[in-house]
């Protein structure tokens, strides 16, 4: 169960605000391409379950690494994020053919392929996998020493807008989001408790709340 802090800001003043705040405990930047695979028949987005490929880097076509990872049964609730997930490092190399070709995801040798062949039915011949489509992610990645926490600032691209969020994964997320409220007030920068995920806005077509 991966347990998350996510608080949405506003606008991209507020995410310069917070960037600018926490440069000196940035640590590093990942660009990140995000691409959703389902059945025709959207099997597993109608069992809350979504299969994503990140690939990382500038280069669509040289990616310097890829990961396969299964979100399931995802729940928020007052900026605590709570989601079932296995992932896997997968080669760039088998990642990119199947951008292009998605039918391949199945012949894949990959734990994940076949947990979702084995529960959702999804990744065969009777339901090979498609490509939904995806969005860009811009991640900062930000370490505070003192309090132990490893924080996330998201920009988020998607066909029908940019939307922009901190993340902190943790197993106590009382106290963390407390640490956060703080940070942000102090900063000066406004927020809001997300109530939905990324993938969540990628399937509804617009920016959610």
């Amino acid at each position: 169960m991966e347990v998350e802090i996510k608080l949405r800001l506003p606008d991209a003043a507020a995410h310069r605000r917070l960037s600018s705040y926490l440069s000196p405990h940035l640590r590093r930047t990942h660009a990140q391409r995000n691409l959703f695979f389902d059945a025709a028949a959207r099997t597993l987005a109608a069992a809350t379950a979504a299969l994503r490929v990140r690939l990382y880097g500038t280069d669509d076509l040289a990616p310097s690494r890829a990961v396969l990872a299964l979100k399931r049964r995802p729940s928020i609730d007052a900026g605590v994020s709570r989601v079932e997930e296995v992932e896997e490092p997968l080669d760039p190399a088998l990642a990119l053919p199947c951008a292009a070709d998605p039918a391949r995801l199945g012949a894949v040798d990959s734990p994940i392929v076949r947990l979702a062949a084995a529960e959702y039915g999804v990744g065969g011949i009777a339901a090979p996998f498609v490509c939904l489509g995806g969005f860009r992610n811009t991640r900062n990645v930000y370490e505070l020493e003192d309090e132990g926490l490893v924080l996330e600032l998201d920009e988020t691209r998607f066909e029908f807008g940019t939307s922009y969020e901190l993340e902190c994964e943790t197993p106590d997320p009382d106290r963390v989001k407390e640490v956060l409220e703080k940070l942000l007030t102090v900063a000066g920068v406004p927020y809001q408790y997300s109530r939905s995920n990324k993938f969540a806005c990628f399937m509804a077509g617009k920016l959610l709340p």
